[in-house]
This record gives structure tokens, sequence and C-alpha cells, in this order.
């Protein structure tokens, strides 16, 4: 696959102040990729870069071949944008701002369009009603449909799901990825909802202080802090089962009196499991929990993340 996107060394500073630092990556076409990090990491001066609202104090933006900083207009018209916190003309119809919009694109058969892609988003009924009557899951799908109006080849959203109900935003990420498969358009995704995340992305980069401290799908990064957290429920027998882990050394809490949490690696929870058998403990429930994008996130924000994997 050619690549879509390419970053090679962009930095940004702001006085003293270096917002981003040396950031190199590259987007293939399809793929969806995450963008992610703490707040002040760098995500939204690096997608405003990206979009060419904030110019790069040093660095190189490639487009589907094309430098960005000589290219503009070319580039522009083959991507697009949508974020939670952007909006269109509220006092106007979602018909009449598709209609402007398309025009910007030089985009034919705008009515066509518009309908074409409200019954993609599933929100045809909102053609006629002015947007700022919208709900708050109607006005995020039409700001998907509306960034998909000139067919482009890549689309930057920002925290698309953002202050959505847990099932309309599920909904959304349901069709962002319908939207992968169908327009073949290529997506850099920015969210604080490490699941969805986990859900929707090919690739994940993590950043940190304006640097990129972690690059892999996302079972592969969860695998580099890897361990598991067994959850044990037992009858009885509390001291031979706290007697028992203690002679193992395995890192362990007991939150109730017949309940233990352990911590240990995947190899390992067989022989805990096995030798608590073994010591006459008989286990009621066993829950088996293992390291996810969240639990990389906040090793990242803890600064423990980038010692573990060097």
């Amino acid at each position: 696959m050619d690549s879509i996107l390419e970053v090679q060394h962009l930095t940004k500073h702001f006085g003293q102040f270096k917002a981003v630092d040396d950031v190199s990556f590259s987007i293939k076409e399809g793929e969806i990729v995450g963008l992610l990090g703490p707040n002040g990491a760098g995500k939204t001066t690096t997608i405003y870069m990206l979009l060419g609202l904030v110019t790069p104090t040093s660095g190189m933006i490639t487009y589907f071949g094309k430098d960005f900083s000589k290219h503009r207009g070319l580039c522009l018209g083959q991507m697009n944008f949508a974020s939670a916190y952007s909006e269109i003309q509220g006092r106007m119809t979602v018909a009449q701002n598709f209609h402007i919009y398309s025009r910007l694109y030089n985009v034919p058969d705008i009515k066509e369009r518009t309908l074409e892609l409200l019954d993609l988003l599933e929100v045809p009924e909102t053609k006629d009603k002015l947007f700022w009557t919208l709900s708050s899951g109607q006005k995020t799908r039409v700001i998907l449909a509306k960034a998909l109006i000139n067919k482009p080849r890549i689309i930057l959203m920002d925290e698309p799901t953002a202050s959505l109900d847990p099932e309309i935003a599920a909904k959304v990420v349901e069709i962002v990825r319908e939207l992968q498969k169908k327009e073949r358009v290529t997506i850099l995704y920015t969210s604080h909802n490490m699941r969805e995340v986990e859900k929707i992305c090919d690739r994940v980069m993590f950043l940190s202080h304006g640097k990129i401290l972690a690059e892999d799908t996302p079972l592969g990064l969860t695998k580099r802090v890897g361990g598991a957290t067994l959850t044990l429920t037992f009858a009885g027998k509390y001291l031979t089962v706290a007697k028992y882990l203690k002679e193992k050394d395995f890192v362990h809490t007991f939150p109730r009196k017949n309940v233990v949490e352990v911590r240990l690696s995947d190899e390992q929870i067989p022989k805990a499991l096995f030798g608590l058998s073994n010591e006459g403990v008989w286990i009621t429930d066993v829950d088996v929990s293992k390291p996810d994008l969240e639990d990389v996130f906040l090793s990242i924000a803890k600064g423990a993340y980038e010692h573990a994997t060097h």
C-alpha cells in the first residue's frame, strides 16, 4: 500500500516551549491510526499542523506524495476533518450547509451526494432541519457526513464521539469502521476512550511531551506492558491462600477475605491455580484481566512505559 500521509521530523515551538518534538510517522491507504496521549502531549498541535492551521517550526508533511507546504490547495481538496467540537451553521438546514461545502469542493450532483451521505450515516431525517435543533448524536453523524462530502482520501478525526452517550458513541464507532470499508478512506483518529481506540484502530501512536513514545497495533502495545491480574474467589482457607502466595512471591492483595487479586505473568497463571488447588483451596470463581490500552496510557502518563520498553 502507498502512504497517504508522511510526517518527517515535525517540530513546533511556541517561544521556549516545544509542543511537538521531532515527530515522524506515516499512514498507509485504508488504515485507521490512533493518535493518543495525555492532555498537553501535543496531539492538537500536531492535528492543526496537519490541517495547515499552524505552521511547523521545522519538518515536512507530505500528502499523497505531495509536499503539503507547496501543494496546499491540492492536498486540502482530497482530505477533510471531523470533530465533536466543530460545528456547521446552526441557523441553516443540514442540506443548505452541505450545499455550501459542496460548492467549496466543486462537488457535482450536490443534492444526490447529500442524500447519499445522510443515508450512509443513518440520519436522512435531518436534511431539512436546522443544525442547531439536532440532538448530539445527530450532530455528530452530520459532521461525519460533511467530512465525506468531497470523497476524501484521508479524514482527520479529533474526539468524534466526545460527550456522546455510550450507546450513541458505540454506534458512531461502528459507522466509522463501515466508512473505512465502504469508502476506503484513511483515518487519523484521536480519542481519550481507550476501548473505542482498541476496537477501531489498526495501529496506535502514543504522544507524550511532544514525542512519540510508542507505536504498534493495540495488541502489540498491551503485550509490552505484560502481565495479568488473576482474581480468585475461594471458599475458606484464607490463611492457606495467603501463605502459599507469599511463599511463591506472587504480588497479591485481598479486596475481601474470600477474594484475592494476584499480579503475575501469563505463564504463571496455571501454576498459581494448580498450586492453590493442591493446597486444598476450593476456588469458586476465576477471572483473568489482561492489560489494555488504558494501562498503556497510564504507564505513559507515569513515565513508566518508556523505561519498561528500553
